[in-house]
């Protein structure tokens, strides 16, 4: 009775209800923040004009987002109909809400991470660790939810299992163009205004990190909160539900008649939170170094899980499955599911040993910055290439080693336990820039020496959580496209064989991707090319607002040189103004370009449906390789000078500092705007390729 009811839509309702749980603990998280101390007068108007900026930022975000939305929506209603208008429409809302509330508490979190610093280090680490945690215990609740609701509901609505699964695919379209948004409009803001404040305020006016005379101060902190925070809280959202709706689609199209194939992702989503919340307890409890600490909340977290998927495995499948011919156990299953947990740990491991100022690359890196501004970025680029290879063969061991046990569901499932990670993968991530905010603020408000050196040890901890989630979300996104890309190639054939025989030759060529066939090759190029395009535009765009920033300091500096006295004071809210115009005006055609690629390799008749395949892949493969690079070099760089400040190779002020902030500066838009944001691009030519496929095949 257990067994069946675990097998049915009942499963689904116990992993909403896991999902109720996350949240609950996230809700409870806000209230401790709330309680703490905020500090004094001045600390609170810091916080309180960093705050101002992030809302006035995002509002605009969400009327721009949702004119296009808006247009979206209607095509989707007139073309899919309405159930897949309404998952749009809901996926689209859920991003963006993801968004907005850790935006939210990062600001909450930061001000009382700064007070928090002048009791100890753990007080503090406490304190952004768990503002980080609300962000990712909410990401993963409401993902879950929002996924499990509409499917339950679209049931009920449609009266059709499959019409219900198919209109997921709405759902993953809303969630992921919003991300590409938020992604790429937070992402430009924050590294705009980070680049113009260290051009001027560091390496022209020799002026230190987020010191109050730099008009650009406080438009370098709203841009952690709506590019780190925000952005990335819209991104994972995206990447888990993508994920899920991809395992899926894939369950529904190769298991047919096996409902539990449906359910079992949701429940694997669902038992990870239970491990988030006891890895958030961890830190909380245990006292020591804080890499080490955030590290172990993730080991704890993976433990359980691999714990509690075994019984759950065995439960759902009892039998064997037969998946295009090929028999399968639950055991290969529950394999493919450890898979990804291994995955998890071994991306982390190997980012953090790449951007961590505790091993060799990043003190290469320093080094080199003794010889000149060139070398540092010759040394930068060197690394970010060279920590390509470790990550990518591990995805290829994970999707050889999950195919063999599990077929395209053991890749799906190896990726679905992958993303049930994210509560404490995103925990780790939002702690970066809340500690960032709180060094400022402890500068700003002119707190002893002693705050900032907590700050900063934490901050250089945060750097580095920052990159090892970015190889994270790299890593899970190109495992999620490649399982969308099945997804492509199961839902072409299913639609084909209504007209097509499935024994002959046209429908074969129509949906073998062979590189025989020069239209493949086409689409390789197109796709290989895509994401390339994209990060030009994307690195183009914080240009042009950086420079506008240095454009602007520079003059309030030469209409006031009292600013620099400390007798004047700057005009914050013009810099925050113009980063917030640039961003939402460049971050459009990015976005919308994978979009309109796919289609109009769609509707080309001599490339059609065989080459937009090959786009698929192609993107896919070097999105990949070129995501890592970019994330890897701007947190080795980034690290590099964190390490010269601390007092290696002369300190600051020293020629090396020098180089090192360069570096830093070029590897701000590397790893904050244009590396991250080819994760939901990737998904968006996907999801679109499916969708377009009763449009125009």
């Amino acid at each position: 009775m257990f067994l069946g009811a675990l097998q049915s839509n009942n499963g689904v309702w116990i992993s909403l209800v896991l999902a109720v749980f996350g949240l609950g603990c996230s809700f409870y998280l806000i209230r401790l923040i709330l309680a703490a101390q905020a500090g004094d007068g001045r600390m609170k108007e810091v916080a309180s004009a960093i705050e101002e900026g992030a809302k006035a930022y995002l509002s605009r975000q969400v009327i721009t987002i949702g004119a296009i939305a808006v247009i979206i929506f209607v095509l989707a209603y007139i073309w899919k109909g309405r159930p897949t208008a309404l998952g749009f429409l809901l996926g689209a809302g859920c991003s963006l809400s993801a968004g907005f509330i850790g935006m939210r508490v990062a600001v909450l979190a930061n001000v009382r991470t700064a007070f928090a610093a002048q009791q100890n280090r753990h007080a503090a680490l406490c304190m952004a660790f768990n503002g980080g945690a609300v962000t990712g215990l909410l990401v993963v609740g409401l993902a879950l939810l929002s996924v499990g609701i509409f499917y339950l509901l679209a049931i009920r609505l449609t009266g059709s299992e499959d019409t219900a699964i198919s209109s997921l695919i709405g759902l993953a379209l809303g969630s992921s163009l919003i991300s590409v948004f938020a992604r790429l409009g937070g992402g430009i803001y924050t590294k705009a205004a980070d680049v113009g404040a260290d051009l001027v305020g560091k390496i022209e006016s020799h002026l230190d990190e987020d010191d109050p005379r730099n008009p650009a101060t406080i438009a370098d902190n709203v841009g952690d909160n709506v590019g780190d925070c925000a952005g990335m809280a819209a991104d994972v959202f995206e990447t888990y539900a993508v994920s899920l709706i991809g395992a899926i689609l894939i369950g529904a199209l190769t298991i047919k008649g096996v409902h539990a194939a449906i359910v079992y992702p949701f429940l694997l989503g669902g038992v990870s939170i239970i491990g988030a919340a006891l890895g958030v307890l961890l830190v909380n409890k245990k006292k020591g170094a804080p890499g080490r600490l955030l590290l172990e909340a993730v080991g704890v977290n993976s433990a359980l899980s691999a714990v509690l998927y075994l019984p759950i495995t065995f439960f759902m499948f009892p039998n064997s499955l037969t998946i295009n011919g090929f028999t399968y156990t639950a055991g290969g299953i529950y394999l493919s599911s450890i898979v990804g947990l291994v995955l998890t740990g071994a991306v982390v491991l190997i980012t953090n040993y790449y951007t961590s100022t505790s091993f060799s690359p990043v003190r290469k890196i320093a080094l080199a910055s003794e010889t000149g501004h060139a070398t540092n970025i010759i040394a930068g680029l060197a690394t970010g290439q060279r920590a390509t290879a470790l990550p990518v063969i591990c995805i290829a061991l994970a999707i050889f080693i999950s195919y063999r046990m599990g077929g395209l569901y053991g890749i799906a499932i190896a990726v679905m336990s992958m993303l049930s990670m994210s509560g404490i993968i995103i925990s780790l991530d939002a702690f970066g820039p809340i500690t960032d905010n709180a060094g400022g603020i402890a500068v700003m408000s002119d707190l002893p020496h002693s705050v900032r050196e907590v700050t900063d040890e934490l901050d250089a901890v945060g750097n580095t959580m920052k990159a090892v989630t970015k190889g994270y979300a790299i890593a899970s996104a190109g495992l999620a496209a490649l399982v969308l890309f099945g997804s492509y190639v199961e839902e072409l054939k299913r639609h084909l064989s209504d007209t097509i025989p499935i024994d002959s030759a046209a429908f074969r060529e129509a949906t073998q991707f062979l590189l025989s066939d020069p239209r493949v090759v086409i689409g390789l190029f197109i796709g290989g090319a895509l994401p390339f395009v994209f990060t030009a535009f994307s690195m183009d765009a914080v240009g042009n607002a950086a420079g506008a920033v240095v454009r602007e300091v520079r003059r309030q500096l030469a209409a006031k040189p009292g600013i620099l006295k400390g007798e004047d004071t700057p005009e914050y809210g013009t810099c925050v103004d113009i980063v917030t115009k640039a961003a939402l005006g460049q971050m459009i055609v990015p976005a919308i370009l994978p979009v309109v690629v796919v289609i109009v390799v769609a509707a080309i008749p001599a490339l059609g449906k065989v080459a937009l395949g090959g786009v698929l892949l192609g993107t896919i493969v070097t999105g990949l390789f070129l995501a890592i690079a970019m994330t890897s070099s701007g947190g080795a760089w980034d690290n590099a000078k964190k390490y010269i400040e601390e007092g290696s190779h002369g300190g600051k002020g020293s020629s090396a500092h020098a180089a090192s902030v360069t570096g830093d500066t070029v590897g701000d838009p590397y790893k904050d705007t244009a590396g991250p944001a080819i994760n939901p691009m990737i998904k968006v030519v996907n999801i679109v390729a499916i969708l377009i496929i009763p449009i125009f095949f």
